[in-house]
């Protein structure tokens, strides 16, 4: 992000459609938010969530039934798409078939009014920018991420101040994507201009936004950097949605600053940070855990440290619960599964048979010591890795 300059600002916008029963069906339910100038700008959710139809409105494909947007502090009612300092990449590309490569990159320049010569010249320079040399070919002679690139040539050309991509990448095949995913990333950062994209991927959006909107039922219901965002979810849905999670179900008895106490079973309570601290006392909570920051150790014998060192798995304990942010568990392996880098495994814990998935990773001389189903371990974590998230 180059500076807080506000390119796009959303203010209580609602959209509504209109059913076949003669109600309506909100599809953005009074959502609030800017976007800076040079950032770049993922709104993330699932299918139905309202991004794409957020996406639209900024457009000006789509007028909002209430609120405003405003492009660089004007206000866009009633000012057509043709007309906003915006262009848009959609996920089909929606190039023209009987065009080559560069009258497809050309063609709005000339509809502008521009110059043939010049048009020419900004379309060439534009499809060198995204690597793309083959200016006499037709779209059906390109392979998907060139045709992605002829897309974005056609919307750069027209040096917008703000540039929207409507999941562009999903017709790409795995590996195709991940490079297109970097490269617009560099892009972006050259250019210096604003990007909002639009993905139901959380991978696709943590590896390239500044900035994630992570969106459900028409709602914003978190806004920030990736690594917040999967760190600190502020709800359920944000934790579940960005990344494999635990979650346990207790009762929230005591709050010390921003930790709090839960209860999972009988006298066996659980110390985590707090998403909220309006959270009361005595309300039914969950706790979110990722399955990377659990370790496991066994019950007994030697534990080796990754310096070739060990030492009993009684001393061990004992160090750790030095700690007063540390949980300990003691709990059984219920699945064991290696997959290379790290190993999977799933343990139950408590009276009721509370479960944990943990993925500890294969390195240095630990690699050599694995759990097996059904053999006790210690399971622990820090309260700082964890979140009490309210119902």
């Amino acid at each position: 992000m180059t500076s807080q300059q506000v390119d796009i600002a959303i203010r209580n916008v609602v959209k509504e459609f209109p059913t076949r029963s003669g109600e309506t069906m909100r599809a953005v339910d009074n959502i609030s938010f800017d976007i800076y100038h040079g950032e770049f700008f993922a709104m993330l959710g699932p299918s139905g969530c309202g991004k794409t139809t957020t996406l639209r409105m900024i457009a000006g494909f789509d007028d909002p039934t209430s609120g405003d947007i405003l492009l660089r502090g004007k206000a866009m009612q009633n000012v057509p798409p043709f007309h906003r300092p915006v262009n848009t990449v959609f996920q089909d590309y929606a190039l023209f078939p009987h065009m080559t490569v560069l009258q497809n990159v050309m063609f709005g320049l000339e509809m502008k009014g521009v110059p043939k010569n010049e048009a020419r010249k900004r379309a060439q320079k534009s499809l060198e920018m995204v690597r793309l040399n083959q200016f006499d070919r037709r779209p059906r002679q390109l392979s998907g991420g060139q045709q992605q690139r002829v897309a974005l040539a056609r919307a750069l050309v027209n040096e917008p101040a703000v540039l929207l991509l409507d999941e562009p990448l999903g017709a790409l095949d795995l590996k195709l994507r991940k490079e297109m995913q970097f490269e617009l990333a560099q892009m972006q950062e050259q250019l210096g201009i604003t990007f909002i994209f639009v993905t139901h991927d959380q991978e696709e959006a943590m590896s390239m936004a500044d900035r994630i909107a992570v969106m459900d039922k028409g709602k914003v219901l978190q806004i920030g950097p990736a690594d917040e965002i999967y760190e600190t979810p502020n709800s359920k849905f944000v934790a579940d949605f960005i990344g494999e999670t635990n979650f346990l179900a207790g009762e929230l008895k005591r709050v010390e600053g921003d930790f709090g106490w839960v209860e999972l079973d009988e006298n066996l309570l659980v110390k985590a940070g707090l998403s909220d601290p309006s959270i009361n006392t005595g309300s039914q909570v969950t706790i979110a855990i990722r399955p990377e920051k659990i370790n496991l150790f066994q019950t007994e014998g030697a534990v080796k440290y990754a310096d070739g060192t060990s030492d009993t798995a009684d001393a061990y304990r004992a160090s750790l619960l030095r700690d007063p942010d540390i949980n300990m568990v003691a709990a059984e392996v219920t699945y064991a599964n290696y997959i290379g880098t790290d190993t999977r495994y799933m343990v139950k814990f408590g009276t009721k048979n509370h479960e944990l998935v943990a993925r500890i990773q294969n390195f240095g001389l630990r690699s050599d010591t694995f759990f097996t189903v059904n053999q006790p371990v210690n399971v622990f974590f820090d309260a700082e890795t964890a979140r009490i998230l309210s119902h």
